[in-house]
């Protein structure tokens, strides 16, 4: 049997971290077994349904690198068919009309909760033989009253329910159109699936659909039910959280393989390991090992994954994730020629690529002033001679390389007698224009002679104007 499996999100806002890792943990078995995943757009809610939802789920699908293999189908496209099969269930005497109003079932319900009885249809019009005039009926499943539904779950165990606690559900609303728990069923069964990965929050309509696919004379699939994310105080993950859409970390600076680690983690482990590649996750994953429990969102431990990325990512990876935040920074790529240096000048010292961005702006273009309590601390009086003396050294240096960069910094600070500080704060300071860099002699290499003789210049003027102003 080829294992398929599918991701049906509604689109009705952006992918969700939820979502995400639904997503991903159906991808990952999929491709753990050579099987198939599928992509299922579950737009039959016309009226919060968009096309610009649609495109967040395959722009954030797309970036993490989760691939479908068919795809995106879209449920609107199914109407007849799904109107097929509720005649079907009609003809079967397994569906039937119901003429009850809004308030009838209201006036129904508040009198079941005064008996503490759970609120339910209680099938009265299961048997109605005439319809009633001037009213649009709905059409709902004749669920069985006896007996049990065992959802054999691949991650909590055999869960039962009974049939009597299950009530006759609304398979078609009175415009004719289906609802979610038929048309679910009917892609299901049309498109083959054989494992449905998804949240625990589904785990209710998984006895009503299985005795759809019953009636319909459909073998259901094999169901694993994810448990939900929680915030860190206990609460389901919302936006207060930090659950934000997959692309808000796209822009936040995250690298996609980090996401997507931190999200397989959540729920799922494998011994002690925490860092795993994508070529792992997909070795090492079984939904035996999901955790029963749900999980807590920690976005300082997506951050520290993240960091960790980009320490080990390829340059070239990360030159291409880069390019986007250098771009929203006004900042051409092409400006530097030498990107890859830059980047792995920076590659141990960024959390984000966002940070990796704004603290590389110096090696793209040319600041107008100095850090004001970087240039106090370091551009003094005291400090000219020493940058005049790299700034001699420099311009005298043929080969322009991070070691004889080095050579001249040593050279300099033996002929003036003064310690490695005394000449390096100082000149980074005037070729960076701020107190932090990576190494001195690796960032003056990047920066190039021409900008760092004319950096330095400026450094001498801000401290000749700073002492006749003393």
């Amino acid at each position: 049997m080829t294992i398929r499996t599918r991701f049906a999100p509604s689109p009705t806002g952006y992918l969700h971290i939820g979502g995400a890792r639904t997503a991903l943990f159906s991808w990952l078995y999929a491709r753990k077994h050579g099987g198939q995943f599928v992509l299922r757009i579950e737009d039959t809610d016309r009226e919060r349904s968009t096309e610009a939802s649609v495109n967040a789920i395959l722009e954030g699908m797309t970036w993490m690198g989760l691939d479908y293999d068919e795809g995106p189908f879209y449920q609107t496209d199914k109407f007849d068919r799904y109107k097929e099969i509720i005649q079907q269930l009609l003809d079967q005497g397994d569906a039937y009309y119901c003429y009850c109003s809004k308030e009838e079932l209201e006036t129904m319900r508040e009198a079941q909760m005064q008996a503490k009885q759970k609120p339910r249809y209680d099938s009265r019009c299961r048997h109605r033989e005439q319809p009633l005039d001037g009213v649009e009926p709905v059409i709902r499943f004749k669920n069985p009253i006896e007996g049990t539904v065992v959802v054999d779950d691949l991650i909590r165990g055999k869960v039962i329910f009974q049939n009597s606690e299950l009530d006759d559900l609304i398979i078609a609303r009175s415009d004719g159109t289906p609802t979610y728990n038929l048309t679910v069923v009917v892609d299901d069964m049309d498109m083959e699936i054989n494992h449905v990965i998804r949240g625990d929050d589904h785990l209710n309509n998984t006895p009503r659909q299985m005795n759809i696919l019953k009636a319909l004379d459909a073998e259901p699939p094999k169901y694993a039910h994810v448990p939900m994310i929680l915030g860190e105080d206990g609460k389901r993950l919302s936006k207060r959280h930090g659950a934000v859409s997959v692309m808000q970390y796209h822009d936040e600076g995250y690298l996609p393989e980090a996401l997507l680690n931190y999200l397989v983690r959540l729920g799922w482990s494998h011994g002690d390991q925490e860092i795993f590649s994508i070529d792992e996750m997909i070795e090492k994953f079984d939904l035996a090992d999901v955790n029963k429990s749900a999980s807590t969102y920690n976005v300082d431990k997506l951050l520290w994954l993240n960091q960790q990325y980009i320490k080990e990512s390829d340059v070239g990876h990360i030159a291409h994730h880069l390019n986007l935040h250098l771009g929203k920074l006004g900042v051409d790529p092409a400006q530097h020629d030498n990107l890859h240096g830059v980047i792995q000048a920076q590659q141990n010292r960024a959390k984000t690529l966002i940070d990796m961005a704004k603290d590389s702006l110096f090696f793209f273009r040319d600041f107008t002033k100095f850090d004001a309590t970087a240039a106090k601390k370091h551009l003094r009086p005291v400090a000219a001679e020493p940058l005049r003396a790299m700034q001699q050294a420099l311009m005298l240096l043929n080969e322009w390389t991070p070691e004889a960069i080095h050579e001249q910094i040593n050279l300099v600070a033996e002929q003036l007698e003064v310690k490695m500080g005394k000449i390096g704060m100082p000149l980074r300071v005037a070729v960076c224009g701020q107190g932090n860099s990576p190494d001195i002699n690796l960032t003056v290499y990047l920066i190039g002679k021409e900008k760092c003789i004319t950096r330095i210049n400026m450094a001498l003027e801000f401290i000749a104007q700073r002492e006749a102003t003393s």
